[in-house]
């Protein structure tokens, strides 16, 4: 048997060969035939072996710039992390992160992620390319649809999607309770709509979707988002009060949106209602009635006795015919979200109007930052359905978190598409909240200390719905002023948590509630660490209390008001007294009990109180002007002829924003 080579000894100084000890570079130096299996390619002894020696075919490996090319593309999808990109280069994340720095972009570290567009620009600068393999936004919502969803054939009349109107407290919400026959303006704080409600109505012509929008000034926005999802718009005006501020807003959110406008005077039936006068106020804006030429449908209507009611829904309907609604309802939904909550039992959950489409449960959407597949649905009556078609409301479950209220609902082809995109939408919204430039200029340090005297008042806010959220954060942030500025922490949807009273100790803030609780220790935990829950139902309580909050944090101020002037005529030195002043009162009255001020030659000279005051000799509680009076001064006795002497008070002043 054949052995195999021993390692020579060496001595010292005597090279070592790497091949003897290394088994792997022995290998790499002399490969070895046998190990491939093909007995033929081992040279045999002899002519016979020699002859049937076969010569082995070469192969030829990648060149060194063929690899380095291959690894040259750095593939992303969207975005990538600064740390990740480095790695994947080679390199340390500081040289990355330098190169940035001297780049100009300030507001990276170590720990942000870079989309495409930074990623290509910083690795183009260490010779390697990036690119991005991302689906778009655009393909990947198509991916659901095929060529049949924009079919002319496959097009139906759809009902009408109909926002109610108008300003707080014009009878929106009880003109819709009597058309749904139900008792809505009940169950509503204050008989006010806190958000919107999204209802179907079965009428003689068909169903119609209605969309109730709160009124008050605080819940601009809700206003608009149901502008924006709207067909048609109801606009509620009080026949006995008229034009008010949210009527004209409503006015423009449905001039904005370009959608036609039918004008209901309510409360036709109440004392000092004037529908003519209305109509003369709707004329001055724009809004002209039928009957006087213009374009506009006027009803009047009393939602308390339901007259007019049926000739409102009729008009409706017939608006709706003339603008001819259609929709596809064999293709996968689209829609938008109206509301949005975090439900204790249930999770997030949204409330949509779907416009285009049919969603059906088990679909995969994406609204704004949120995905999920749709566990379950109920219609506007709290049943459960399977499936909802167009200008149909329905409630959904099964989301990821709570999207924000107006967001669009798309289905789309997968778990891994919504994912993807939703992470796509998360990068965009953080990275637009990083500054463009660090540089600050004399203007920006001017405002900065000017603003480091301004008072603060932090507030944590926690609601219900996510339109509840974003009308309260608004109006608060909104009562800002020169000397308090209202700072929002945080905001959000769902109970008051333990987290949320730690955040309030860490910031030393006030947590405001709306239509929520604290939930499980958050109170205990707040009452021992002194912090403030204040919990409401109805907007205007908690803007009220928040200016009082201000007040307060500004403090009371105090004013000086003169009460009387008294000019020094003579001067007298009695024993044990001191100095004793004859004056005459020139200005208002000189009272005992007030302070007072000794002022010569326009140079104020001493502040105190009075020692005494006298009329003649007695002593007087005050002197009136035109009368003499003499006086002495506590503490001070150099008082000169022709001196004079003030007489004021300091009274506090009520704060002001």
């Amino acid at each position: 048997m054949r052995q195999p080579p021993q390692p020579r000894p060496t001595t010292p100084g005597s090279p070592v060969r790497r091949r003897e000890y290394d088994p792997r570079a022995n290998a790499a130096a002399k490969p070895d035939p046998r190990a491939a299996g093909n007995r033929r390619a081992w040279p045999g002894r002899g002519k016979r072996g020699a002859a049937a020696a076969m010569p082995m075919k070469k192969t030829t490996a990648p060149s060194t710039k063929e690899m380095s090319e291959h690894k040259k593309i750095i593939k992303i999808e969207a975005q990538v992390s600064l740390q990740a990109l480095a790695g994947r280069m080679s390199l340390k994340a500081t040289e990355v992160l330098m190169k940035l720095l001297s780049m100009g972009m300030p507001g990276v570290n170590i720990n942000s992620t870079l989309d495409a567009d930074t990623a290509k620009l910083v690795a183009s600068e260490f010779g390697w390319e990036v690119e991005d393999v991302a689906v778009s936004e655009e393909d990947a919502l198509n991916m659901a649809r095929d060529d049949t969803d924009e079919d002319q054939a496959n097009l139906e009349l759809r009902p009408p999607i109909v926002t109610v109107m108008g300003h707080v407290d014009h009878g929106k919400t009880s003109l819709l309770d009597q058309i749904r026959r139900t008792n809505v303006v009940s169950s509503e704080a204050g008989g006010i709509t806190q958000h919107i409600g999204a209802y179907r109505v079965n009428t003689s012509r068909g169903y119609i979707t209605f969309l109730d929008t709160p009124g008050h000034a605080a819940f601009t926005q809700m206003r608009l988002r149901g502008a924006q999802v709207t067909d048609i718009v109801i606009l509620v005006v009080a026949a006995d009060d008229g034009v008010m501020p949210q009527t004209r807003e409503a006015i423009s959110h449905a001039r904005a949106a370009q959608v036609p406008i039918i004008v209901a005077v309510n409360k036709i039936d109440k004392e000092g209602a004037n529908p003519e006068r209305i109509r003369r106020e709707m004329s001055d804006l724009g809004l002209v009635p039928e009957e006087w030429g213009g374009e506009t449908i006027f009803c009047d209507v009393s939602a308390k006795s339901r007259e007019g009611l049926d000739a409102l829904l009729e008009m409706t309907a017939l608006q709706a015919e003339l603008l001819e609604l259609r929709a596809n309802p064999k293709k996968p939904a689209i829609g938008n979200v109206i509301e949005a909550l975090l439900d204790r039992g249930k999770g997030p959950v949204a409330r949509v109007v779907i416009t285009d489409g049919t969603l059906s449960t088990g679909d995969v959407i994406l609204a704004g930052t949120s995905w999920g597949k749709v566990r379950a649905m109920t219609d506007d009556r709290g049943r459960m359905v399977r499936s909802a078609g167009p200008s149909m409301p329905v409630e959904i479950l099964g989301l990821s978190e709570v999207p924000s209220a107006g967001d669009p609902i798309h289905v789309v082809k997968g778990v891994k598409i919504a994912q993807d995109l939703a992470q796509q939408r998360r990068t965009k919204v953080s990275s637009s909240l990083i500054p463009a430039s660090a540089k600050v200029s004399l203007e920006d340090l001017t405002k900065r200390i000017a603003e480091a005297d301004l008072l603060e008042l932090r507030i944590i806010i926690k609601a219900d719905v996510q339109g509840s959220v974003e009308a309260v954060a608004d109006a608060l942030a909104n009562l800002t002023t020169d000397k308090v500025r209202v700072a929002i922490i945080h905001a959000g949807v769902g109970g008051i948590t333990e987290g949320d009273v730690n955040l309030a100790v860490a910031s030393r803030a006030i947590i405001v509630g709306f239509n929520v609780r604290p939930a499980g220790k958050a109170g205990q935990l707040a009452e021992s660490e002194g912090i403030e829950i204040r919990l409401y139902s109805v907007i205007y309580n908690a803007i009220d209390d928040v200016k009082s909050a201000m007040l307060g944090l500004i403090g009371p101020s105090y004013e000086e008001r003169l009460l009387g002037k008294a000019e020094v005529r003579q001067t007298f030195h009695i024993a044990k007294i001191g100095t004793v002043a004859g004056c005459f009162v020139q200005e208002g009255t000189m009272r005992r009990n007030a302070k007072l001020r000794l002022v010569r030659d326009s140079v104020q000279i001493f502040e105190g109180r009075f020692a005494s005051l006298k009329r003649f000799k007695d002593d007087a509680r005050e002197v009136d002007k035109g009368f003499e009076c003499g006086l002495s001064i506590d503490g001070y006795n150099d008082i000169k002829v022709g001196d004079v002497v003030e007489c004021f008070e300091v009274a506090e002043v009520q704060a002001s924003l």
